[in-house]
């Protein structure tokens, strides 16, 4: 398998650098995110530097990883190993000669890339955190509050999950948290029908593991954002042959909830991931402080409960 770095650089107002392939390349005429083969025995931070140094004239000076996937071509193999370059040096140009361009994230969409690029467009759209709302415990006021005050602390992704509610009161609930999602410029995925999603004008569906292996096609368009509830390997899988948008692992570690569930701890999780072909939240045990931690095992970032319902 050909190990590619490449780069999503991200400038001050957010949007990401792209570049035209040469005619002559393979995939040639189609856009991607600057990067190259990494070379043997070179590390991948390195290769990452060298290449955008090579290609953009620019000396990286902060960097994380984003995101890695394995595509399997007619003709090669690459893994593509994605890193969010935020700092440089220097000032971004084709130094060989290729088309490079600004683009707002919302609208990557637009512009043709290879299929193995897809997921890292997935990945450039998504945030660091997925907020699952707890469940109702006092009146729907209070639980409106406690959302605002979370969607003014930065939360832009979030799954409306409730359990053991009436379908009016699901319905009276979810309607409002879309409303103040909607305001607040989030994106809100219901834990419900599919029909709902659409009804209610939420921005996507979250499936649990249940409803995931028992589907065989995407429950609803691309106009809509779908994730999945995995628990192995095997959910993972199914979760990227049905082409959702991401998927959210757990229990990563020890949680109160679930004191029976066996964790995976990050190595385990961190194994799942490298074979995803879609962007993958860690759930379970985890908090703010983990974000860095997950990155380091492949993973978007991180999902919970109450560690993102209260501000911090």
């Amino acid at each position: 398998m050909i190990h590619v770095v490449a780069a999503v650089i991200r400038g001050a107002d957010g949007r990401v650098l792209i570049a035209k392939r040469p005619d002559h390349a393979h995939q040639g005429g189609l856009w991607e995110f600057p990067g190259g083969k990494r070379e043997v025995d070179e590390s991948r931070e390195r290769g990452l530097k060298r290449e955008l140094l090579e290609e953009l004239g620019i000396l990286v000076t902060e960097y994380r990883p984003l995101i890695q996937i394995p595509h399997h071509y007619p003709d090669k193999s690459v893994l593509l190993d994605v890193w969010e370059v935020k700092s440089w040096d220097g000032q971004p140009h084709g130094k060989e000669g290729q088309e490079i361009q600004w683009v707002v994230v919302d609208r990557l969409d637009e512009y043709d890339f290879p299929a193995a690029n897809l997921p890292i467009i997935k990945a450039c759209q998504l945030p660091a955190h997925y907020l699952i709302t707890p469940t109702l415990a006092g009146s729907e006021a209070d639980f409106i509050r406690q959302l605002q005050s979370a969607l003014n602390d930065g939360i832009s992704l979030l799954q409306f999950r409730q359990k053991g509610l009436s379908q009016a009161q699901f319905e009276s609930l979810a309607v409002q948290a879309v409303e103040s999602s909607r305001n607040a410029g989030a994106r809100i995925l219901l834990n419900s029908a599919p029909a709902l999603v659409e009804q209610l004008r939420a921005d996507g569906l979250q499936l649990n593991a249940n409803e995931l292996m028992s589907l065989t096609e995407r429950p609803l368009s691309d106009q809509y954002l779908v994730s999945a509830s995995c628990h192995n390997a095997e959910e993972i899988r199914r979760a990227c042959e049905l082409d959702l948008d991401f998927a959210v692992l757990s229990p990563v570690q020890p949680t109160a909830t679930h004191p029976d569930a066996q964790p995976l701890g990050w190595r385990q999780f961190e194994s799942m991931v490298s074979e995803a072909t879609l962007p993958v939240y860690a759930l379970g045990g985890v908090g703010r402080a983990d974000t860095e931690q997950a990155w380091r095992s492949g993973g978007q970032g991180i999902s919970a409960i109450r560690a993102l319902w209260a501000a911090g």
